[in-house]
């Protein structure tokens, strides 16, 4: 059996994320997705469907869409408190050329996933050439510092978006630090989702906080990423606050670089 103790990322990835930002995963995005992974004759997908509530019924629909797309064996992995630790399974996983990631709640996924070996065989995945792809909460796993969708300040109750701009505001986790500098939102313009991530990159001004639309995958290899989909990609970055002195409550600046991308579009990110 495989060991993943001790494992580190230390090179630039041989692999591809595939973040799609929630909604609906059209067949198209799924095609492109099995492109992007790129497969050999003896490959195979795993999915981990440990964010959501109903992880056998996340399954069977992607694993519909999967099959409409490759004739590449499907394999649940629905890891829990005991299975992290199984062998096997942790060897499923370490040798998967696509590992999917279905929506739900990112902070439960990170509960069964941090500081385990299934957290290392994903990094080993990644490092050696498979293809990490998430959706919703999937996306939203995939930074270093995760959104949980708490508020800190004030009214803490969950919204979609946040409803005022205060400093020090996001609630961060750990997540699977896949990115490790860039913070990623979800659901983005569907759900208006700007205050909270202005309060992100408030919080990590030297990050790259980019909101993935529903139905649209930002799809990154190394330092390039490029968009495919039917909605947009914004990216805001660059906060400059030099010289602004005055309330210590309300979150202000003077500029901040502001990108949006549609289906095709590539940029570096950090």
């Amino acid at each position: 059996m495989i060991s993943f103790d001790g494992y580190s990322q230390k090179q630039s990835p041989k692999g591809s994320l595939f973040i799609i930002g929630g909604g609906i995963r059209s067949q198209k995005l799924i095609n492109k997705m099995i492109e992007t992974a790129n497969f050999l004759p003896n490959d195979y997908i795993v999915v981990l469907p440990m964010a959501t509530q109903e992880p056998d019924t996340a399954f069977k629909y992607i694993d519909l869409q999967f099959k409409a797309a490759t004739d590449k064996k499907v394999i649940n992995l629905d890891f829990d408190s005991i299975s992290v630790n199984d062998s096997q399974k942790l060897s499923l996983l370490y040798s998967a050329k696509l590992i999917y990631i279905p929506g739900g709640d990112q902070n439960r996924f990170m509960n069964v996933v941090l500081n385990t070996k299934v957290y290392d065989a994903i990094h080993f995945a990644y490092q050696n050439g498979s293809t990490i792809a998430g959706t919703s909460a999937g996306a939203a796993v995939m930074s270093k510092y995760m959104i949980t969708g708490k508020q800190l300040q004030g009214d803490t109750t969950y919204k979609e978006t946040f409803n005022k701009l205060w400093k020090n505001n996001t609630e961060f986790q750990e997540g699977l630090g896949l990115l490790d500098s860039v913070i990623i939102d979800q659901h983005f313009i569907k759900r208006s989702r700007y205050n909270r991530l202005i309060s992100a990159l408030e919080a990590k001004p030297n990050f790259d906080c980019i909101g993935i639309d529903e139905s649209t995958a930002l799809i990154v290899h190394q330092n390039t990423a490029s968009i495919s989909g039917e909605s947009q990609v914004i990216k805001f970055s660059n906060m400059e606050t030099d010289g602004l002195t005055g309330d210590e409550k309300l979150i202000k600046f003077k500029d901040v670089k502001m990108s949006i991308y549609t289906n095709g579009d590539k940029f570096v990110i950090k």
